[in-house]
This record gives structure tokens, sequence and C-alpha cells, in this order.
């Protein structure tokens, strides 16, 4: 199940809230942890079972960390047997095939392995229950004796399916206790509504135009396509995975959690060190404080950085997923970071904010041909063709007809990838109090309405970031 159904809008969240409402303050866990599991069971009956064994071992791990606290071998010993156990189902169910792919390859081995659908959701919370027991043993958090408010914690569909990785230190009290007043629920709402409507009518439109490129052979397509595609590419990646993580948030405010922002705008940077910065906050988060920082960070001598960086940068490019072009895709940004940190940086802040912003998005652009095909030499061929190598000319008919169809939505799309829209709502409803709180519901209630005859009438409503 997804946000962007009418399963979901419609029928799992009302019936969910009206249950939780109900239900006094002592079982709302118990509710949340019950809605939780039906969620992810809506889709993956099997991978339910996973996930309950995966939020026992680290629940039990983690009294166990406690109870032989001072006696540091044994608590030691249980948080490598929880890393070990976490990363080796991790691995098993999403990277299995990949090594045995390359065993093969490089040995010239015939190994078989069972293709095993990859459980929805597994990279966000392996990593949250790993923070957990990690923070219980450093003693950053206390440990968590209520089982069912560990597995509240999770399983909670909001984050689930697609983050933001929330660790366990953010919400623990939140868990205990939460109020949710009527203001704070409107402005969930509001963010879900908000959220959807990034997912079904910006990114969904703009993914067409990127399906029907992508699609295309690459001797048929000419440099404008090229550029057309990947860069509808780069808005439906965004608008998809940013409506996800608002609509995310929004419930969790519904629910009385909050959670961190996911994304600041990303396109808008003036480098790249800055636009990781704003980009999927929460994972960027998490490698810094379980495996930057422990490594030494920016502690140790310059050779050691340049090891630590390339190891963060290895496991972001893997953690996506179990194919070469991630990796390549994770190293690449990591030698522009790299780059930035010795000696780029302090250049692009002598030029003009235009220039900088410009070769930002040139990068960005220019690495999602990694992200988004499995194959480099698929990558590079198209790469080809946006600077004219194997391209079908210039422009064409074709080209021309996308552009002239899809101007307006890539205008709009440009414009809602900054602060602008969400900034004159703002001062409108500070200027006109009344007036602008009724504009805001107003907002609201066409955005709904048009997503849902969307949903109702369209069947193009993809998650990229599910297959993480």
């Amino acid at each position: 199940m997804v946000f962007s159904s009418l399963v979901f809008l419609f029928l799992f969240l009302p019936v969910t809230i009206l249950i939780y409402y109900a239900s006094p303050n002592t079982l709302r866990n118990a509710v949340l942890l019950i809605a939780s599991l039906i969620f992810y069971a809506w889709g993956e009956p099997v991978y339910i079972f996973l996930m309950i064994f995966s939020t026992v071992f680290d629940y039990v791990n983690g009294i166990l960390i406690e109870k032989y606290r001072h006696r540091k071998a044994i608590a030691r010993g249980v948080l490598l047997l929880s890393l070990m156990g976490s990363l080796g189902i991790l691995g098993f169910f999403k990277y299995a095939g990949f090594v045995i792919d390359n065993v093969n390859l490089l040995f010239a081995l015939n190994l078989q392995a069972e293709a095993l659908p990859l459980p929805v959701g597994i990279s966000f919370y392996t990593f949250q229950t790993m923070s957990y027991v990690i923070d219980v043993y450093r003693g950053k958090v206390s440990v968590q004796r209520n089982l069912i408010s560990f597995g509240a914690y999770v399983t909670m569909f909001p984050q689930l399916v697609a983050g933001p990785i929330v660790k366990y230190g953010e919400i623990v009290e939140q868990l205990t206790t939460r109020k949710v007043t009527l203001d704070r629920f409107g402005e969930g709402a509001e963010l879900v509504i908000t959220g959807l409507a990034k997912k079904v009518l910006l990114a969904n439109n703009i993914g067409l135009l990127w399906t029907s490129v992508k699609a295309a052979p690459a001797g048929e397509l000419s440099v404008l396509s090229a550029w057309l595609g990947i860069i509808a590419f780069t808005f439906q990646i965004y608008f998809d995975f940013s409506g996800y993580s608002d609509m995310a948030r929004g419930l969790g405010k519904m629910f009385g959690f909050e959670f961190m922002e996911n994304f600041r705008y990303p396109y808008i940077s003036k480098s790249i060190t800055e636009f990781w910065r704003r980009w999927h906050i929460s994972l960027g988060t998490w490698f810094r404080e379980y495996i930057y920082i422990p490594l030494g960070g920016n502690r140790v001598g310059m050779q050691k950085q340049f090891r630590n960086l390339f190891v963060v940068w290895f496991v972001t490019g893997l953690w996506h997923g179990a194919s070469w072009n991630f990796i390549i895709w994770g190293l690449y940004f990591g030698f522009f970071v790299t780059a930035e940190k010795l000696f780029l940086l302090k250049w692009l802040q002598r030029l003009p904010a235009f220039i900088s912003h410009v070769y930002t998005l040139f990068i960005v652009i220019i690495g999602w041909v990694f992200f988004e095909f499995e194959h480099l030499s698929a990558a590079m061929t198209f790469i080809g063709t946006m600077f004219g190598v194997g391209a079908h000319g210039f422009v064409d008919d074709q080209s021309l007809y996308d552009l002239s169809t899809n101007i307006l939505l890539l205008l709009i799309l440009g414009l809602c990838a900054t602060p602008v829209p969400r900034k004159a709502l703002l001062s409108i409803r500070s200027r006109f109090a009344r007036f602008g709180s009724v504009a805001a519901f107003g907002l609201s209630f066409i955005l709904i309405v048009v997503s849902t005859a969307y949903l109702v009438h369209v069947t193009y409503n993809p998650f990229l970031y599910f297959r993480f």
C-alpha cells in the first residue's frame, strides 16, 4: 500500500484515525502498531514476519546491552550480534544476488541465486533498529522496555516505506507523551495534501515524459530529447520522493509525532556539498553519525579523511540498490564533495551565484543518468546523446513536440522546486489573517479534489523509492 492510493486515502487512513482517537492514550501505541502491521501486510503479508523478527530481535538486544552495560565485553558482543543480524538480513534479501552475480563474473562460475522480492522499506527500518541499538550501547538513549512502544517506533506506517529515517532518540518522548491540537492536526493534513499533489500532479505527469524518452532507442533521440528526458526525471524523482516525505511528516503530525524535514529545496543549491545537506537529509545525517564520525570524520589526517569520504559515498550508493550503477552514482558525488572540500568550494564561493547554481544542477542532472540506468554502457550512451554523440540531430519533430506540450509543466516544476510558492502563501496568511487561512483551505481542497480525480482516471502512479 502506498500513500498515493485511493485505498489508503479513503479507507485505511480514515478508519485508522477514527480508531486511534477513539482509544485511550494508553492504547494508542498499540493501535498504531496494529495499523502499521496491517499497512505493511496489505502488499507483503509474508514479509511481515521478517519485520516482526527484526523488531523483537533488536528489542531484546537493547535490553541485553543495558543489562550487561558494566561488562563491556558482553555488551559489545551483543552489539556486534545485533549489527551482524540486521546487516545479514538486509544483505541476504537486498545484496545476495548482486554478490553471487559478481562472484560468477569474477571467477567464471555458475552459482545460482533464487530471485527473492525485496521486502518494502527494509533499508529504512533496518537503519532505525540499528541506530537504536547503537545509541543504547553508547548510552545516548535509555533502553525501551515496552515492546509495544518499540514496535510502534519501528513499524510506524507514516515513515515505514520510505522514511524519513527516524532515530529513536528523536521521538522517544513522543512515544510516551504526545498531544495533538486541532491546529497541529490541520498542519499535518495540509502537509499530506501538499505532498500528495507534488507526487500525483507534478511527479507523475512529468514522469510520463521521461518514460517516453527512456523507452526510445538511443539512436532515435535528439540532443534536445535527451536533455528534456533527464530534466524530466530530475524533477520526477524530487517531487516523487519529497512529496512522499511531506506526506510522512504530515501523517506523523496527525498522530502526534514530529519527524525531521527530509528535503529542503535541494535544487536551489550552489554546490554539491550544499545539495547533499538539502537532499534526503535523514539519510545523510544517519551516515554522518554512524559511519563518518566513528571512522574519525574530519578530525584525522587528510588521507584518512579521503578514506572516510570514500566509505561513506560507497555505502550511500550501495544503500540505494544492489547494482554497480548505484555505487558509481555514490562515488560520482563523493568525488565532487571531496573536490569541493579540497579546493573547489572556495572557487565556487568567489563566482557569481548563478554560475555556482548552474554548475550544481549540471553535476546533479548528469548524476541522475547513472542513478536511473542499471547498466553503465546504457548510461554512457545516453550521456553521449546529451552531448551529440550518436544523437539523431540536435533537435527533431518529436523533441519540439515534447517541449511544446510540457513547457508549462516544466516552468511550474521549476517554480515549485524553490521556496517562492511557500513564501507567497505564508505572506498572504500573515497579511490577511482570516482571508489567508480561507485561501489556504481552499487551495488544499482544490488540490485534494484534483489529485483524487487524477488517481481515479489515470493508472500511471509509480513510486520511485519503493524499490529501496
